[in-house]
């Protein structure tokens, strides 16, 4: 690791005082627990001390770089020659210094997906994705996430409270990304469960095997049946991407389309309902929420540090000698709130680095951030005299070194009657009784057609058919009492 006592690196004023572990390194801050969830920008603070980057620990035993300044950070993000992506260098992980079950290693190990590869690997593996992307309709996907939306409301608004996480940021997100994917309830289901488990660090090797499973069962179906649908269209891409291929790239996509989807519309919410430049306009009949977007996406973004970077060779960086091999971890809620910045002007400032910058650019931020706008103006319009139910600063946040995210966003309101929604598009399927796993319809996955209208699109293999759009089924009635969506997606795709 870079900060040992033989390198010159001494820990700055207010660094705690690590005792009794010899392979400890000096000085390096956790970046896990309850304190640095409380109050990270402190964490931040302490760091500069060492200046743009400093030692830090992402779990115990796993220690890292983090680049805490704006420009450093650009200056990584943007040297695929100096830093590869490629995570089989982690030398740490390699050498058995971190183990194999740290809690981190999920979401750092090598995959192959864009996400993980450089140079010609990188930009065949992108190039699915971010074609795939581009065949989404904007009004097509904004009408999706406003119908979802609205059928999400209506089974909390006749209570008059809600939890705004567990009851529509996490549900919002994924039930978008299974229109987009083509998900049948029964796989999809699965996937949330699998990626639920990787992001919270919890029984991550059994969610890692859930994610492979169902990702292996969706492409299956997916040859056998193509649709309109993102799945479907990367594998008819003439890159070509194997089953193994597809399956990681269909985590990348789904990993960056449904936590940090989530932390960002909880985020913007709780920006909205409990700072007074925002609740004032609120009241006063307008919403700001793209101005809102922008303040959370530069002082709050969803997914704080990540963009994890190996130096290809031993280099001297910011005044620092960085070892080959060992990890360099992007702060992009630090970078963002660099002093050297000198700005409080954020408002329509997209100069951030929520989305990440250089050849790994988030391929997917104009459609998350329509997604996050859409969902945030539906709520505030549908439910405009909600309020959160606790103060502000008595809102939890989930520890973890990657994401910036709230525990829970509990809200009251006058109860709102509910208002009468065309049923999602909905495949045909089998009791919830029945093993979900022998119950998939591969005639009606969903897939809405007008997704493929863009002309600019680069055409697809001649294998790929059309498909038309799922046949919707009655309107189910409201349920009686308050149910947590997130406990059963499957149950919400059919109404129940």
């Amino acid at each position: 690791m870079t900060y040992r006592p033989d390198a010159g690196a001494v820990p700055p004023p207010g660094c705690p005082v690590h005792h009794g572990d010899p392979g400890r390194v000096p000085g390096a801050e956790p970046l896990y627990g309850p304190e640095f969830a409380a109050d990270p920008q402190a964490v931040y603070r302490r760091l500069r001390a060492f200046g743009p980057i400093a030692p830090v620990e992402l779990a115990p035993g796993a220690y890292a770089t983090l680049v805490t300044g704006y420009q450093a950070a650009l200056d990584v993000l943007r040297s695929p020659e100096k830093f590869a992506k490629d995570a089989r260098r982690w030398r740490a992980l390699a050498d058995g210094r971190v183990a194999p079950d740290n809690p981190v290693v999920p979401m750092m190990v090598y995959r192959p997906n864009c996400l993980f590869a450089d140079g010609e690997a990188h930009a065949r593996l992108r190039q699915p994705v971010t074609e795939g992307l581009d065949r989404v309709d904007p009004a097509a996907l904004r009408g999706y996430v406003e119908h979802s939306a609205d059928t999400l409301i209506d089974k909390f608004a006749p209570n008059g409270e809600a939890d705004l996480l567990g009851d529509y940021a996490k549900a919002l997100p994924l039930l978008v990304f299974q229109q987009l994917f083509g998900c049948p309830p029964a796989i999809g289901e699965r996937l949330v469960q699998g990626m639920s488990g990787i992001f919270d660090g919890v029984d991550a090797e059994r969610a890692n095997a859930m994610l492979t499973e169902t990702f292996m069962e969706l492409i299956a179906l997916k040859r056998r049946q193509p649709g309109a649908d993102i799945t479907s269209w990367m594998l008819a891409h003439p890159v070509g991407l194997t089953d193994e291929e597809m399956i990681h790239q269909l985590v990348v996509l789904m990993g960056a389309g449904t936590e940090p989807q989530q932390n960002l519309i909880t985020n913007a919410l709780r920006l909205l309902l409990s700072d007074d430049r925002f609740a004032g306009d609120l009241s006063g009949g307008s919403l700001p929420v793209e101005d809102a977007l922008d303040e959370v996406l530069w002082l709050d973004p969803p997914m704080a540090n990540y963009a994890v970077h190996y130096p290809v060779h031993d280099l001297d960086f910011a005044g620092v000698r960085l070892r080959e091999g060992e990890p360099v971890v992007v702060s992009f809620a630090a970078a963002n709130n660099d002093p050297a910045l000198a700005s409080e002007h954020r408002t329509g400032n997209r100069a951030h680095l929520a989305w990440s910058a250089g050849p790994h650019t988030c391929p997917g931020k104009d459609a998350a951030r329509l997604i996050a706008a859409v969902a945030v103006e539906k709520l505030l319009d549908r439910i405009p005299d909600i309020q959160l139910a606790v103060p502000a600063d008595q809102l939890a946040w989930r520890p973890g070194p990657f994401h910036r995210a709230l525990a829970a966003l509990p809200v009251r309101f006058p109860p709102v009657p509910l208002t009468v929604t065309t049923p999602l598009p909905t495949p045909a399927s089998a009791p919830m009784t029945a093993p979900v796993r022998d119950h998939i319809d591969e005639t009606n996955t969903p897939g809405d057609s007008r997704w493929n209208a863009n002309p600019a699109s680069p055409p697809l293999l001649s294998s790929t058919p059309p498909a038309a759009i799922s046949t919707p089924r009655p309107t189910a009635s409201a349920p009686t009492g308050r149910r947590r969506v997130w406990s059963s997606l499957a149950a919400w795709w059919h109404g129940r």
